[in-house]
């Protein structure tokens, strides 16, 4: 699959966006087993404040899981060990953020996100990432407004929830 990995990514970038959310990135061997990983590997992994990735992980699942870390409260972040729970509004809050945080990094961007989570088979009632992310999103943004997460123009607030 056309993937982006992490091997092959912006490392800077990825570093930086995980210090401004507090999260411990954590970059293991080729072929170490992922702590906290919710599918196993090559998928990232959450155990407390530390995202647990290999070179072979998807910048969308690296990326996804720390948006799972950003939007939940600080009582599920405390206890977080693999499943990162939440409701349905959540997850869709964590899609739409890991999109948007994709510009935040170089080589990746929003369309190149979109295109990767596609092909890894996210799924989406309108059956693409894109088309749920221009039409159907709404809930996913109001949800990320309301908790201050992002701003009315869709730019993130650099927070955690609380």
């Amino acid at each position: 699959m056309d993937i982006l990995r992490y091997s092959d990514s912006n490392h800077t970038d990825i570093a930086a966006l995980c210090r401004r959310y507090e999260i411990n990135l954590i970059v293991l061997g080729p072929e170490a087993e992922i702590p906290g990983s919710y599918f196993g590997p090559p998928e990232a992994g959450l155990v407390g404040h530390s995202l647990y990735i290999r070179p072979d992980t998807p910048v969308h699942s690296l990326l996804h899981e720390g948006c799972h870390f950003i939007c939940m409260d600080q009582e599920r972040r405390s206890a977080l060990h693999t499943d990162a729970g939440g409701e349905f509004v959540e997850e869709n809050g964590v899609c739409y953020l890991q999109i948007l945080l994709a510009d935040h990094i170089g080589g990746m961007g929003r369309d190149r996100m979109m295109r990767d989570m596609d092909t890894w088979g996210y799924t989406f009632r309108l059956g693409s990432a894109r088309v749920w992310f221009e039409g159907d999103a709404e809930d996913a943004r109001d949800w990320l407004l309301e908790h201050r997460l992002i701003d009315r123009f869709d730019i993130p607030a650099w927070r955690l929830r609380r």
